[in-house]
């Protein structure tokens, strides 16, 4: 059997996520629908990332085991050929037997964009969370800096995760504007459920002047959801990129 890799574009607005749900439409069973059209074989894709509803990617990164003598090319143009509009696949390649696209994963990097100022916009409604007051980046630099180097973060792990343990390593974490947006970044070694998405709601708290960077830090400390921020909409996230 052979091993193609798959790196995928999608606006998950139209979608229950990634995963394969039942009476769901979800981005995983319209790859794998595609798929199965051009190889006469039932597929599973293994993705990297299981992202939520509503969540976007700019680089997803998935495989799948074939026997298709299709090469990766062919792969690449017949899918773009059959999936909708709203999922491309970027590029297409043959990895060795071993790879896989979520264990094999070093680093993992998101980004969640505010669009912060006086009007939303009617092109970026779905693709940012709308907050018209100022926020203070540079509190929330400061708070956002606490967060980096392996923690416990529980805090920030919303209910029904399914992990073994709560402890991630945050590598790096920026908080800037670009274009109007207030866009923060953030990369670890793996993500744990709306992990980055409470993070974000509870920087804007901070940024709010509702918290200041010493509590922001507490929160963190408590190890309990309770005491951390609503997560942050769904359509302010993607997931850019995957290291391995």
């Amino acid at each position: 059997m052979r091993s193609i890799k798959l790196t995928i574009e999608y606006d998950g607005t139209a979608y229950h996520g990634w995963q394969v749900q039942p009476n769901a439409r979800t981005v995983q069973g319209v790859i794998e629908t595609k798929l199965a059209q051009i190889t006469g074989e039932r597929v599973k894709l293994i993705a990297s990332s299981r992202t939520d509803s509503g969540v976007h990617a700019l680089g997803q990164v998935a495989n799948f085991k074939t026997s298709s003598s299709l090469d990766a090319r062919s792969f690449l143009r017949a899918l773009n050929g059959l999936l909708p509009e709203d999922i491309r696949v970027k590029d297409c390649e043959e990895v060795d037997e071993g790879f896989h696209a979520r264990f094999s994963a070093k680093r993992k990097l998101y980004e969640y964009r505010i669009l912060n100022g006086e009007v939303h916009s009617s092109f970026y409604r779905h693709f940012s969370w709308f907050i018209p007051g100022k926020l203070d980046l540079a509190r929330m630099r400061e708070a956002a800096m606490k967060l980096v180097g392996r923690h416990d973060f529980s805090s920030f792990c919303s209910a029904g995760s399914m992990h073994k343990t709560t402890a991630r390593e945050i590598y790096g974490i920026q908080v800037g504007r670009r274009s109007g947006f207030v866009v923060i970044r953030i990369e670890a070694n793996a993500f744990l459920k709306q992990m980055v998405r409470n993070i974000v709601g509870t920087l804007v708290d901070v940024g709010r002047r509702k918290l200041t960077p010493s509590e922001f830090g507490a929160i963190l400390e408590a190890r309990d959801r309770r005491k951390a921020g609503m997560a942050a909409p769904a359509k302010g996230l993607f997931l850019v990129k995957i290291h391995y």
